[in-house]
């Protein structure tokens, strides 16, 4: 079933919205809860968070990009988690390790402004990355996968992903000041 006809689904008011949504989506969003909150319970429920917000927000919510849209609810949700359980002495998985390495180069900004001019600098400088790296850099710090998930899932050594995130991070830091971003 097409995006748009999910999405009809749920402006409808249809319960098979969320049927759907899960049969076209419901392993992606798994896999960005779990490797946020590496706990498969934890996952499962932001997932079903994840529908519920997805039942609440259409309408008057009509996403563009319905798989992108529901993505990020399930990473906000499981960074939400993540915090609650850090905050509990349940553990933070790799989400806390994974903010400490992008500090060095991105600092956070209260400013809606900033944000935004971060976001569209972080997404030039993605676009002209090869697409190793980038694929790297991306499952790393949007999925939050560990380095020796990466490792496994891409075939590498777990130092050349190590050697790669770092060079990488050097290389957005860099093109960030020339953006003119106070680092």
């Amino acid at each position: 079933m097409t995006d748009e006809k999910i999405i009809d689904l749920y402006w409808a008011r249809s319960e098979k919205a969320i049927e759907e949504t899960d049969r076209a989506y419901g392993r992606y969003f798994t896999s960005i809860a779990y490797g946020i909150l590496k706990n498969q319970e934890d996952a499962k429920e932001t997932v079903n968070d994840t529908y519920l917000a997805a039942w609440n927000s259409m309408p008057p919510e009509r996403p563009r990009h319905l798989k992108a849209f529901l993505g990020a609810v399930t990473r906000r949700l499981s960074i939400n988690r993540a915090e609650y359980n850090r905050a509990k002495k349940r553990g933070g998985g790799e989400y806390t390790l994974v903010l400490d390495e992008l500090a060095e180069c991105v600092s956070g900004s209260e400013n809606l402004a900033e944000s935004v001019a971060l976001q569209n600098a972080l997404n030039g400088f993605l676009r002209n990355l090869k697409p190793e790296p980038r694929r790297v850099f991306i499952l790393r710090y949007w999925h939050m996968r560990s380095v020796e998930e990466l490792a496994t899932e891409l075939g590498m050594s777990e130092s050349r992903v190590k050697s790669m995130l770092m060079r990488t991070r050097k290389s957005l830091k860099k093109y960030l000041v020339q953006e003119g971003f106070v680092i």
